[in-house]
């Protein structure tokens, strides 16, 4: 998915290609996203435009205002699909430079764009955790740490009393082995409960739950 929206341009034959890329969750937030980047360049000849929302790619959607059948729209929406993207909409604007493309040229000038507007913007990839929170004794807590550490998990919360308590965010697909590694590894001691579900990402390096 992409995190932060962002813009590139290419020049193909004098005719300047813009693209602007932004997040959208719902259909609403696309089409108001598409009349902005309108508005802000009405002088344009096309102002075409591919979307993808939906975790399984459910909503798709493109339009190539005006350019020939197939020649802008569907290419660009190929390139979210093909990037496997989705809550994703991408604007490409086109300012004609007099000289015709020719209907492979369109395409590759609309993909290109697209790329180029994705290449600018932050894309992660978003993960389904679960927070995970872990009760020990003193005495468990420096295998638990080595575990965590081996395994990449990170650690969201943790609190010192009388017991040590920490909240990893655990992959959903890796939490069956994780806890029973835990509970191995401390010799049952461990006490393993679940802090509710999430969605995560690392954005630029750092680990962060997603709304």
């Amino acid at each position: 998915m992409v995190f932060r929206g962002g813009e590139g341009e290419i020049t193909e034959k004098k005719s300047r290609f813009i693209a602007t890329v932004r997040p959208v969750k719902s259909e609403e937030e696309a089409a108001e996203f598409i009349e902005a980047v309108k508005k802000k360049y009405w002088d344009a000849r096309h102002n075409c435009y591919a979307y993808v929302i939906g975790d399984n790619q459910d909503i798709q959607r493109y339009s190539d205002d005006g350019e020939p059948g197939g020649t802008a729209g569907r290419p660009m929406l190929d390139v979210l699909l093909g990037e496997g993207i989705h809550d994703t909409a991408v604007v490409v604007t086109r300012y004609f430079g007099g000289i015709l493309l020719g209907t492979g040229g369109l395409v590759r000038a609309y993909q290109g764009a697209a790329k180029e507007g994705l290449s600018s913007s932050l894309v992660i990839t978003r993960i389904q955790g679960v927070k995970l929170k872990i009760t020990t004794d003193y005495t468990g807590l420096g295998k638990i740490q080595y575990i965590l550490g081996e395994r990449g998990i990170p650690v969201l919360d943790s609190s010192y009393t009388e017991k040590v308590e920490l909240t990893a965010l655990v992959p959903e697909d890796r939490r069956g082995s994780l806890e029973e590694e835990l509970t191995d590894g401390t010799n049952g001691k461990a006490l393993l409960e679940e802090a509710g579900k999430c969605f995560y990402g690392d954005i630029e390096g750092k680990i962060q739950v997603l709304e």
